[in-house]
């Protein structure tokens, strides 16, 4: 059972690397250091494999499916809540675009960054309040083998998402010593 979680992983994630590649070659000559941001069809058929690998991953009971719609409903809602604060920043970034690097660091208002920085961590723990209160009614009523195939696929997703962080600040430093 590990093994059909972790195959489904693995495709969720090549996926997702292949929608990026996909978009990437449709921009007009993008630097190849610059990472590429999904566009919104993407970022929601990348969600929608998500909600399905996890559902397909727990191999839910009749029991049990009373409790998923929460869930998804929960996942979906942290997805969107992530795509708004991400075109907030994206937004910000946009208005300092003609201002070179130095620039934005000289002109920028570090009691307003702070400000920002907070209410987006505010909205995150929000997300994540909603997200575990969905999840408890469900995750009460899995079996042992279900919540082991939940931790499987957390710690796998984790490291996956740990990997594309360092991955991100290498191509940052390589951007850095240019």
């Amino acid at each position: 059972m590990l093994k059909t979680v972790v195959i489904g992983t693995t495709a969720l994630f090549l996926t997702a690397s292949s929608i990026a590649h996909a978009q990437s070659s449709q921009t007009s000559s993008p630097t190849p250091a610059t990472p590429q941001r999904l566009n919104a069809n993407d970022q929601n058929t990348l969600t929608d494999i998500r909600v399905d690998l996890v559902k397909a991953a727990l191999q839910l009971t009749p029991e049990q499916e009373k409790y998923w719609p929460a869930v998804e409903s929960a996942i979906r809602a942290g997805a969107e809540d992530r795509k708004a604060r991400i075109a907030k920043i994206q937004g910000t970034v946009g208005m300092r675009a003609d201002e070179n690097r130095i620039e934005v660091m000289r002109n920028r208002d570090p009691i307003a960054f702070l400000q920002r920085r907070s209410q987006a961590l505010a909205q995150r723990s929000a997300d994540l309040d909603r997200l575990a209160e969905a999840w408890q009614p469900l995750y009460n009523t899995l079996s042992q083998e279900q919540r082991q195939r939940m931790a499987g696929l957390a710690i796998f997703v984790l490291r996956e998402m740990s990997d594309a962080v360092d991955r991100r600040r290498a191509t940052q430093s390589e951007e850095n010593e240019d």
